[in-house]
């Protein structure tokens, strides 16, 4: 039985540098029992700013930084270097700032790259994730969009219905940029852990909801995913207000 845990922090800034601190000590945790740890990061400004905050931590030097395996969740669709990519926002926060095995990151294909084709470069990512063997994580990061969408699964999409497919194309998105890359539920909930990070007044209601075991996954996509062992919900007050 998945274990659900709320935890709410005063504000802001006490949240990011709470989540930052538990990041770190669950990866210690999970190399010292010989484990390569396995994340799925996530865009967002609280989660650029965990990482950051991670980066700045004197506790960061206690991770193998070259024994981390870093995945992502989605991606926006746009050329590589562009200041919407999730995962140039990770570098400058956190990847450039820590010795990481560059083998052992794995960003989504950008609109430029060898694949240009959507359909195409969610496959190939959903290849790379089965070729590595690396399609159960030991910890999936995620935000909540005051929608309720997770990654790039918005309400009413047909990528939630997906079952069968590890990652997916995203068109017509709710937010800009339209084109994006996400994994489904599916493989989301291939994880030992879940953590859901939001922050604001203006995720309440969603978080609200997503909490509700009466809450359809269509019309609220944060309400789906939880991780096979643990799945916490990290918050701050305002983001709390409406549990």
């Amino acid at each position: 039985m998945t274990e659900e845990s709320v935890l709410r922090h005063h504000d802001r800034e006490v949240l990011v540098h709470a989540v930052a601190a538990r990041l770190v000590a669950r990866l210690v945790d999970l190399q010292r029992h010989g484990t390569v740890p396995s994340l799925a990061l996530t865009g967002g400004s609280v989660a650029t700013e965990v990482y950051a905050a991670v980066a700045d931590s004197e506790a960061a030097s206690a991770v193998d930084w070259g024994r981390v395996e870093l995945w992502w969740g989605d991606e926006r669709f746009v050329p590589a270097g562009d200041g919407d990519r999730n995962d140039g926002q990770a570098r400058k926060a956190l990847l450039d700032r820590v010795p990481l095995d560059p083998r052992r990151v794995h960003p989504m294909p950008a609109a430029d790259g060898p694949t240009t084709d959507l359909d195409a470069a969610a496959e190939s990512y959903a290849r790379e994730l089965r070729e590595g063997g690396r399609d159960r994580f030991d910890l999936v990061l995620l935000g909540v969009g005051p929608d309720g969408h997770v990654a790039s699964l918005f309400p009413g999409f047909p990528q939630l219905d997906v079952e069968h497919t590890i990652a997916v194309a995203v068109r017509d998105s709710p937010k800009p940029p339209p084109e994006r890359i996400s994994l489904t539920f599916p493989a989301l909930e291939r994880s030992d852990e879940v953590w859901f990070v939001a922050a604001g007044d203006e995720k309440a209601d969603a978080v609200g909801r997503a909490l509700d075991p009466a809450t359809d996954p269509h019309e609220v996509p944060a309400a789906r995913p939880r991780g096979a062992r643990r799945t916490f919900w990290l918050l701050d007050e305002a983001a709390a207000s409406r549990i």
